[in-house]
């Protein structure tokens, strides 16, 4: 059950969802910005434009959608290692030009398409890098308006999830989800992380399928099992009588995946101990027939020095050996 990246996989898995995006988009944007989507035409796209060497830090999901009547894209770029990269606003426009670029290359067109860029962040510290493009730019400020038009610029929107009370968690039950999570995920208070989960699970309630919330309990549940949250036996103990009363349908997939990830921890605590003793034993092989050689080498009356370098033995050891034989 061990999951790579799984804050991107968690991310992703709900986002997929276009109900999700939608409600994203409808509760969290600037309402002048809503006002020109219309999100009953929103579409993921399948393409990712994360360069490889930054996927441990960013994912991202573009949608399609009709913006001002004409069509446009809004692009969510997800922080989820608490990295604050300070070029992001650079990043992020590289991004975007590839996004222009594919679109003239698959449909032979130079009409770019509009772009509404959103940084979604849950690290452990405060948002405090710079959203405008302008802002990275020496002297940008101190030009005038005539010079300025000129000059790049554009800024994206951010939305500090770690800053979001209770209060502030809008949307239907997947989103909310999500953001309470990502935005305890970090705490090193295992008591509010089990209020954290305790209340996700009770969001679940609100849904009519069943089967969905129990599929997505699941999900958010393995996220939390595998980003290396220091949990103890006691606290899942504390987390299975909650869910029992708050959302019972769970309980049975907890104490599961629990289960399986104690198992894989002894199954990796086992290999790791039967590599580490293969390698011990191979050195002592080795240690052995060395010492064998120079046993073999001393009857013969080769001199020491010739017998260490050709056993790898140090002087006291092959001393040692030369007094055993002798004795």
């Amino acid at each position: 059950m061990k999951i790579h990246n799984p804050h991107d996989k968690f991310f992703k898995e709900t986002f997929s969802n276009v109900e999700v995006a939608k409600d994203f988009i409808n509760n969290y944007l600037p309402q002048n910005i809503v006002d020109i989507i219309d999100v009953n035409t929103l579409e993921p796209q399948k393409d990712s434009f994360i360069n490889e060497d930054l996927e441990e830090v960013f994912s991202d999901m573009l949608f399609k959608a009709k913006i001002n009547h004409k069509e446009g894209y809004v692009y969510f770029l997800f922080e989820h290692k608490s990295y604050r990269y300070k070029n992001i606003a650079f990043q992020l426009l590289r991004y975007m030009i590839e996004i222009w670029e594919a679109k003239i290359k698959k449909e032979d067109t130079y009409e770019l398409p509009i772009i509404i860029p959103l940084v979604v962040y849950h690290g452990k510290e405060d948002w405090k890098v710079k959203t405008e493009l302008g802002e990275m730019i020496t002297g940008y400020d101190e030009l005038s308006e005539d010079i300025k038009k000129y000059i790049p610029n554009y800024e994206y929107l951010i939305y500090d999830l770690s800053n979001y009370t209770d209060e502030e968690i809008k949307g239907e039950a997947k989103l909310r989800i999500l953001i309470s999570i990502f935005r305890d995920i970090f705490t090193k208070d295992n008591e509010k992380l089990i209020e954290s989960i305790s209340r996700a699970a009770h969001y679940l309630e609100e849904l009519e399928d069943k089967a969905t919330g129990i599929e997505y309990f699941e999900t958010f549940m393995k996220y939390i099992l595998n980003t290396g949250q220091e949990l103890k036996k006691s606290d899942i103990e504390k987390i299975i009588k909650k869910i029992e009363i708050t959302y019972p349908e769970g309980s049975d997939i907890v104490m599961t995946l629990a289960e399986i990830l104690r198992k894989e921890g002894l199954e990796e605590g086992l290999e790791k101990g039967i590599e580490k003793g293969l390698e011990q034993g191979i050195e002592q092989g080795i240690k052995q027939e060395a010492i064998n050689v120079a046993r073999r080498l001393i009857l013969i009356k080769m001199p020491i020095h010739q017998i260490i370098e050709v056993t790898k033995l140090s002087k006291k050891e092959v001393e040692k050996l030369m007094e055993e034989i002798i004795s």
